[in-house]
């Protein structure tokens, strides 16, 4: 398999791409997220994002004979996008909502073939049921620092895992990629990029 350049500064992204033997190199992308927004169609809006930090890492790198990755993770809850928390509050007050409830977790991702220009993006839906929690569980927990740079406010890899009851999908998809859907990509990406 062809390595890949990952448009991502995620530590977690690093890490599943390991898990799955994929090599790769880290080129963080330069974009302003807030000019996206994920009113309406956040399925598109993530895999439109994704492409945009595959192309500012491309533009970046020498990615000759490499694909470039690039990937964006929101959660939605009642169909608004919760992203990260601006502090330790916020993050209290996230996860005071998402409590004792299910939200969706969605993942775009984009491959670009940098020589070409040609790209594949997809996405992937994760639903995801969180247990009822008290006021003094979720200050400790956010005081653990864990959630403060997480979409949602929690990371499901690490101690955000016993916050979780059910998750139906791809669970890496809640880390930040969908592993199987990603590995198809790969392999399938000549007959697909356009």
């Amino acid at each position: 398999m062809k390595q890949i350049v990952l448009a991502s500064s995620s530590p977690r992204r690093s890490d599943l791409l390991r898990q799955i033997g994929i090599a790769f190199e880290v080129v963080p992308p330069d974009v302003d997220e807030s000019q996206y927004s994920f009113d309406g169609d956040p399925a598109g809006t993530a895999e439109r994002l994704a492409l945009a930090k595959a192309k500012s890492a491309a533009g970046r790198v020498d990615a000759r004979g490499r694909l470039v990755l690039g990937a964006d993770t929101v959660v939605l809850f009642e169909d608004e996008v919760i992203g990260k928390p601006k502090d330790a509050e916020d993050a209290c007050a996230m996860l005071q909502r998402l409590a004792g409830r299910s939200h969706r977790v969605l993942t775009g991702f984009a491959l670009l073939d940098p020589r070409t220009d040609r790209a594949v993006t997809a996405h992937e839906w994760t639903a995801v049921s969180m247990r009822e929690l008290t006021d003094a569980e979720i200050r400790a927990y956010v005081d653990t620092g864990e959630p403060l740079d997480k979409a949602g406010s929690y990371g499901a890899h690490a101690l955000g895992a016993g916050l979780i009851t059910r998750v139906e999908g791809c669970f890496y998809n809640v880390i930040g990629l969908p592993l199987a859907r990603l590995l198809m990509t790969l392999e399938n990406f000549d007959d697909m990029a356009t």
